[in-house]
């Protein structure tokens, strides 16, 4: 038990560079209070005292502003920094080294019993507000944006961003740091190549409107409404 606690504390100061004393990590923490609850109400559950856990958890959900069921499954070095409005449901299950931010939510999709809530790998990192859907496995190593909602399982490795979650690419290193500003944007990376084949198709229009003699009028509305727009929105947005 001690040696467990031990890790815990260890784990916050791995994981938050704002982690300052031993003191402050055993009392400033709600993170690691809703985990050691969850522990407790867990055990609870596992001896058939469900009403009890229930309570436990409901207690730490007040304490803490973390609500996690007492059956669902923690693995080892689990954190989550902040934690406010964190929610991990009944069927939930969460491997080594994981990392929440606030406001995740694992949630279920069907009123059915059984298995309804994401199965989270090792290494796995979360970012502000992202909700994972369903029955669904996010393998190890991945890395969910703020904001994202997951409701596909995900291969190991990958990152995923937007709503609904889209992959952007593969990452075989395992890393812990989340920075959303250097996070690739699926919807953007998808404009940028529509506009790009839209480029080369004008081009290759505007070549054979010159072989066959063709000559459009100057200023034509569509591409004077796009420059009034864009005027517009000067400084709101980069082109």
């Amino acid at each position: 038990m001690f040696k467990t606690v031990r890790e815990d504390i260890q784990t916050v100061f791995a994981k938050d560079p704002a982690a300052r004393s031993t003191l402050d990590v055993i009392f400033c923490y709600p993170g690691l209070h809703a985990l050691w609850l969850y522990r407790a109400a867990h055990l609870l559950w596992q001896h058939r005292l469900q009403f009890l856990a229930r309570l436990l958890s409901y207690f730490s959900r007040f304490l803490t502003g973390i609500e996690i069921h007492p059956a669902a499954r923690i693995g080892k070095r689990f954190f989550i920094d902040h934690g406010a409005g964190v929610v991990i449901g009944e069927t939930a299950e969460i491997g080594d080294d994981v990392l929440f931010y606030q406001g995740v939510v694992l949630g279920g999709t069907t009123l059915k019993r059984g298995k309804r809530h994401p199965t989270i790998g090792n290494n796995v990192v979360m970012g502000t507000g992202a909700v994972a859907l369903g029955s669904i496995a996010i393998g190890d190593r991945v890395r969910v944006g703020a904001g994202s909602v997951v409701v596909k399982s995900v291969p190991p490795g990958a990152t995923v961003v937007g709503i609904p979650g889209r992959m952007t690419g593969d990452h075989q290193k395992p890393l812990m740091d989340l920075e959303h500003g250097n996070l690739p944007d699926p919807v953007a990376e998808a404009i940028r190549f529509v506009l790009g084949n839209q480029d080369r198709l004008e081009e290759r229009l505007r070549k054979l409107e010159g072989a066959a003699g063709i000559v459009l009028p100057k200023g034509e509305l569509l591409e004077k409404i796009m420059v009034e727009a864009y005027s517009a929105r000067e400084g709101e947005y980069e082109i």
